[in-house]
C-alpha cells in the first residue's frame, strides 16, 4: 500500500471506532491526527480547546508567523511542506550552545533558557511543547505576566511524564492564553507536532 493510501485507511478505522465526540469539525482534525499518531483513544476524552485556538493557530500559520519547539524531535515531526507555502520558519534552541551555556550558569534547564531565549521572536507565532513541563511553566508565566513584551498567537501545551506534566498543562488550560492541550501524564513530541501538521493542513486546504 501506498503511503496516502496507508493514512486514509488509519483515518477510516479511526472514525468507525471514535464513536460519538463533541468536538467541532476543526477540532476534530487536530484529535483525530493526534491519535493517528499515538493509536491512543483516550485523547478523545483529554484534550482541551481554548475558544481561539483554532483560528489563532490558522491565522499564526498563515501570517507566516515562526513555530518555535520544546524539542528537535517536535521541530522534525512538523510537516514542513504547507508552513513553507507561508513562509513559515520552525525553529528549536534547545541545543544551541549558549542556551547551555545560560542554563549551566544560571541553574535552570536548558528548555526554560529555551523560552526565555525565544520568547519575544515568537510574538504572534505558535510555542510547542511535547517534552518540558519546565517550559510550558514558563510559557505560562510570560504569558501572563502583566508587563508582557511579547505573546504566542498559541501554544501547544502537551509535554509527557510523571513530574509536572500533568500540573503545567492544567495551569496552562486555567489560563486564557489560546492553547490546545490535554489532561493528564500523556502527550510528546511526537503528538504535540501532529497538532501543528493538523493546523498546516487546514491552512492551506
Amino acid at each position: 500500500m501506498k503511503p496516502e493510501e496507508i493514512e486514509a485507511m488509519s483515518f477510516k478505522i479511526i472514525e468507525e471506532e471514535a464513536g460519538a465526540y463533541s468536538f467541532t469539525h476543526a477540532q476534530w482534525q487536530v484529535v483525530r491526527r493526534m491519535i493517528h499518531t499515538s493509536a491512543d483513544f483516550e485523547y478523545l476524552q483529554s484534550v482541551s480547546f481554548h475558544t481561539d485556538a483554532i483560528d489563532a493557530g490558522l491565522n499564526a500559520i498563515r501570517q507566516g508567523k515562526t513555530i518555535v519547539t520544546d524539542t528537535n524531535m517536535a521541530r522534525v515531526g512538523i510537516r514542513k511542506g504547507e508552513l513553507a507555502s507561508f513562509g513559515v520558519q520552525v525553529e528549536c534552541l534547545i541545543s544551541d550552545p549558549e542556551i547551555s551555556r545560560i542554563a549551566s550558569e544560571t541553574g535552570v534547564t536548558r528548555a526554560k533558557a529555551a523560552v526565555d531565549a525565544a520568547y519575544e521572536k515568537i510574538d504572534g507565532g505558535i510555542y510547542v511543547v511535547g517534552n518540558a513541563p519546565t517550559a510550558l511553566l514558563r510559557l505560562i508565566e510570560l504569558a501572563t505576566a502583566k508587563n508582557k513584551k511579547a505573546a504566542p498567537a498559541l501554544i501547544v501545551g502537551l509535554p509527557v511524564g510523571f513530574v509536572n506534566a500533568a500540573e503545567s498543562k492544567a495551569a496552562l488550560i486555567r489560563t486564557d492564553v489560546p492553547y490546545i492541550s490535554n489532561t493528564g501524564r500523556k502527550g510528546g513530541s511526537n503528538v504535540a507536532a501532529s497538532v501543528v501538521n493538523a493546523l498546516a493542513i487546514m491552512a492551506v486546504s
